[in-house]
């Protein structure tokens, strides 16, 4: 038998990740991670939510989850009004030349489908494959507000408890101003 006659293995069965939202916030109230979660119907897109963002107070998020040409893997979380061009952005974070990851890589990295990514995900991406990146808007935000792993909720954190979960996930993320010039 040849190796071209070797059959393709199969993939990795998929796996269900560690946290879903209740876990999640079971997780913060453990850490004794302040937060406030409101329900509402599933958004997809930035634009799908703001009237129902206009009665939150804090700034909202979209989020990128990313694969460089390297394959490195990178989680972008902005101001939801922030400009991002994925042209340029790579120089200012310190990666290859970006493209959007795929679903499987996204379910199993980040343990959520597309629509709902956040930065929240992060607890579920155990082996450190995802670099996060957050706009220096969110990083002086009073409160930020992310999906807590679904879009059919999003949870308020203030500054202070929003960084306590990324000391509590050991993340330390690189902070770019996305409006200012290369």
């Amino acid at each position: 038998m040849t190796d071209s006659a070797v059959p393709e293995p199969s993939p990795e069965p998929a796996h269900d990740p560690a946290y879903d939202r209740a876990r999640l916030l079971e997780w913060m109230a453990a850490n004794a991670i302040d937060q406030t979660t409101h329900d509402h119907p599933a958004v997809f897109r930035v634009e799908e939510g703001l009237e129902l963002k206009a009665a939150l107070p804090g700034a909202h998020t979209k989020n990128l989850f990313l694969k460089d040409k390297k394959g490195r893997l990178w989680l972008i979380s902005a101001a939801q009004d922030t400009v991002i061009d994925l042209k340029r952005a790579h120089r200012a974070m310190g990666s290859d030349r970006l493209s959007f990851g795929n679903e499987t890589l996204l379910w199993s990295t980040l343990g959520v489908r597309p629509g709902s990514v956040t930065a929240l995900g992060l607890i579920n991406d155990t082996d450190r494959r995802v670099t996060f990146v957050l706009d220096q808007r969110l990083w002086d935000a009073d409160i930020v507000n992310f999906h807590p792993l679904t879009n059919t909720a999003t949870t308020a954190l203030s500054q202070n408890a929003f960084r306590r979960v990324l000391d509590a996930l050991e993340r330390q993320p690189i902070v770019v101003d996305f409006s200012a010039p290369d």
